[in-house]
């Protein structure tokens, strides 16, 4: 696979990454049509499994590099990388207010107010979650295409590898809760499968972007880390808890058990 993906371009290697990822997140989402029920406790689990994942590509894939990468240059080392993740996390928080959103199980749309369907601002929801995924995604191949630091082919495998198998249960987790509320399967599956979509395009950006200006590596590398920490922060865990049992340790296990997953993809692969 390795080879294969050395003959492509950086934008053609964070294509076939995030196709990838699409089709997980579509797969997790076919699993509306086997029934319209998950256990609350599945969900939460599922969830807190997927932002352990982010938080560990965030660092060992995308932050880890971006300070090895720092090192010797005429900035002090920590500034790219601080800076960089600060700007991401602020991209995402002004999006997230200037764009009318409903993330999936809310009753009440984010951001301006809007007259757009229901499944409209889901579907804009899922959008924004995803976006810092295939960014992440792109920017780790076009910093392994540069050749410096430790970025590497493996190690953007490992990163898309994580981030496909965190989609399976998002694919779900946004599907079946749809189905439940009364959508159809198919629309409900098309929605759950949407925030797979827009990986693709956000991955390609990426690394066509930092393949064309080496010196931004340690800032994209850092700016995809906070986007994907933000909607940790954001939606992911206080989600994983807002319908969770008084005390439930299932969302911090499967946090636990996501952040293990990523660390030996990428400590394995990379």
């Amino acid at each position: 696979m390795i080879s294969f993906l050395n003959s492509l371009s950086p934008v053609l290697q964070a294509l076939a990454g995030t196709i990838f990822t699409w089709f997980m997140t579509a797969l997790g989402a076919a699993g509306v049509f086997i029934g319209k029920q998950i256990s609350k406790k599945m969900l939460n689990g599922m969830l807190g499994f997927a932002s352990g994942v982010m938080i560990a590509a965030s660092y060992f894939s995308l932050l880890a590099p971006a300070i090895a990468m720092s090192e010797g240059g005429k900035t002090p080392t920590w500034v790219p990388a601080v800076t960089g993740f600060l700007f991401g996390g602020i991209f995402l928080l002004s999006i997230d207010k200037l764009l009318p959103h409903l993330h999936p199980g809310g009753k009440t749309p984010e951001g301006p107010k809007s007259s757009w369907q229901r499944s409209v601002l889901l579907v804009l929801a899922i959008t924004l979650h995803n976006i810092p995924e295939g960014l992440a995604v792109g920017v780790a191949f076009g910093a392994a295409a540069s050749g410096f630091g430790d970025a590497s082919i493996a190690s953007a495998i490992a990163l898309a590898l994580g981030i496909g198998i965190q989609n399976f249960p998002e694919g779900l987790a946004v599907s079946v809760p749809l189905r439940r509320e009364g959508m159809s399967k198919w629309k409900a599956f098309s929605v759950g499968q949407y925030s797979g979509l827009v990986e693709p395009i956000a991955a390609m950006i990426g690394a066509a972007a930092v393949s064309t200006m080496r010196g931004l590596l340690p800032y994209a590398l850092a700016f995809a880390a906070g986007a994907m920490i933000y909607v940790v922060a954001e939606e992911l865990i206080p989600e994983s808890k807002r319908e969770a049992e008084d005390h439930s340790d299932i969302p911090t296990i499967g946090v636990m058990l996501g952040f293990a997953v990523m660390m030996l993809l990428d400590v394995a692969l990379g």
